[in-house]
């Protein structure tokens, strides 16, 4: 009961605060670089990045320096990658369905999402969170054919230094209740992940604007995200070629 009765108390101040933030908060631009591309060499993986704009990698001033960047450059040590970027500035889970939707279909293995931040902010119940969140899983594997799809955790937003208090305060609360929706969906969805990020507590990390990333903590998402992924793609192959010898009789092994 606290927490609502505290927002209640709290929200003309934090609709100040809010627009204030919007009004002062230096608008960065999406930095400059392909959004598709193949990269590295090995067994073949296509990743898909789709979100809003940390995804876009807002913060940065070119895409190798960003999450697709980051993400790539470390996954091609390993694998053949192909990959494709659709990330949107101010997009919410909503948003990102409906460009999925839109989008002409290609074939990938693996998808790294990142949403949440605008659900946040734009005050997404937990009951639209959950029925984005399947419609998204859905689009991804049905239209896409992706094995598996790896949600990124909501940043802790009560660390943003863009963000006053009690502002930031109340969308640091409201982002863990994201989050641990997102937990549960992942654990009950199959063909579902949740990537968290140890994030250190470290000013550097953030952009200039101080409510997106810098360089250094794309460089950290990027390279927990390749771990998870590379793991992934690597048990679904274990997987396959288990399924494909299951199948195999003596007598044919035997010629």
């Amino acid at each position: 009961m606290l927490y609502p009765l505290t927002t209640l108390l709290l929200l003309p101040w934090l609709l100040w605060q809010g627009r204030r933030v919007r009004r002062d908060t230096p608008r960065l631009p999406e930095p400059d670089g392909p959004r598709e591309g193949v990269s590295g060499s090995g067994t073949p993986l296509a990743v898909l990045m789709v979100g809003d704009s940390a995804a876009a990698g807002v913060g940065t001033r070119v895409q190798t320096q960003a999450l697709s960047g980051q993400l790539v450059q470390a996954l091609a040590q390993r694998f053949q990658v192909r990959w494709q970027l659709l990330a949107r500035t101010g997009d919410s889970s909503a948003d990102v369905c409906d460009r999925l939707a839109a989008q002409s279909p290609r074939p990938f293995d693996l998808a790294l999402v990142s949403v949440g931040v605008n659900d946040v902010t734009g005050r997404t119940t937990l009951r639209q969170w959950h029925r984005h969140l399947q419609q998204l899983t859905g689009l991804l594997q049905q239209r896409f054919g992706v094995r598996e799809v790896v949600f990124t955790a909501i940043p802790p937003m009560h660390q943003f230094p863009a963000l006053p208090q009690p502002l930031r305060w109340y969308l640091g609360r409201r982002a863990g209740q994201l989050n641990q929706a997102l937990a549960q969906f992942c654990r009950d969805t199959g063909g579902c992940s949740l990537l968290q990020v140890p994030f250190p507590l470290e000013p550097g990390l953030m952009a200039s604007d101080g409510f997106h990333p810098g360089e250094a903590a794309y460089a950290l998402w990027g390279q927990h995200g390749a771990e998870l992924l590379a793991d992934l793609h690597i048990k679904a192959l274990s997987d396959a070629s288990s399924s494909a010898l299951s199948g195999v009789t003596p007598a044919a092994l035997a010629e």
